[in-house]
């Protein structure tokens, strides 16, 4: 069988994606579809070079990155400032920047071939409300708060909260993005925090578990 041309194969990036969407229960708009396979083509060509992500196949990189990171939308408010920490490439920020144009989404990562892919696909993609920041999460301005942080695969819940509660404004809330859930990490959360929420995602067509923790500083007793 003949390889499918670019715009075949496209088309069925394009179909996989807003089909998955529709399982998800949200909604794409064409542009946002658009830049998202778009961001996934960039990816895909600098990751024979550089190694930015384990998954190859293009098919499998719609499901494991552009679908579990969407599958957070809809436990995710209108965030006015995102602070996406530990992204890599831009996962999940990039793609939640493409989705809430509205929100100011930060992308923090130490390493510097993920962060000039990130900077590179968000000049490509035109994306006006995403800055890419390349500094340990630790060095990070304290005067910049966000109301949203989230992070995928980034460390431990306890290191993830310890090293973004400093960022994070009156009122905010922390988001880990996990696998199976491991309630011996819940339980080592710092003093003054707690897992609010426990959201089960299911993410199409992924055979794997993933959840979404939600956390946030304990009210007074």
């Amino acid at each position: 069988m003949p390889a499918a041309r670019p715009g075949e194969r496209r088309d069925r990036l394009e179909r996989q994606l807003f089909d998955g969407v529709t399982r998800l229960g949200l909604s794409l708009d064409s542009d946002a579809g658009a830049r998202l396979i778009d961001y996934l083509d960039l990816l895909t060509r600098w990751n024979r070079a550089y190694n930015l992500t384990a998954v190859r196949d293009p098919e499998a990189m719609v499901t494991r990155h552009l679908l579990d990171s969407l599958a957070v939308l809809p436990h995710l408010p209108a965030c006015q400032r995102l602070l996406d920490i530990g992204s890599g490439p831009g996962i999940p920020g990039m793609i939640l920047g493409v989705c809430r144009p509205d929100s100011e989404v930060t992308l923090v990562d130490s390493n510097l071939k993920m962060t000039r892919f990130a900077a590179t696909a968000r000049r490509e993609l035109r994306l006006a409300n995403v800055s890419v920041c390349r500094e340990r999460v630790e060095q990070l301005d304290p005067v910049a708060r966000f109301d949203c942080l989230i992070s995928r695969a980034f460390a431990s819940l306890a290191d993830f909260v310890r090293l973004g509660a400093p960022l994070l404004a009156d009122g905010g809330r922390m988001y880990a993005m996990k696998g199976r859930l491991n309630d011996d990490e819940i339980a080592a959360l710092p003093e003054g925090f707690v897992v609010s929420r426990r959201h089960a995602l299911d993410v199409p067509d992924l055979d794997a578990e993933r959840h979404l923790l939600v956390v946030e500083r304990a009210g007074p007793a």
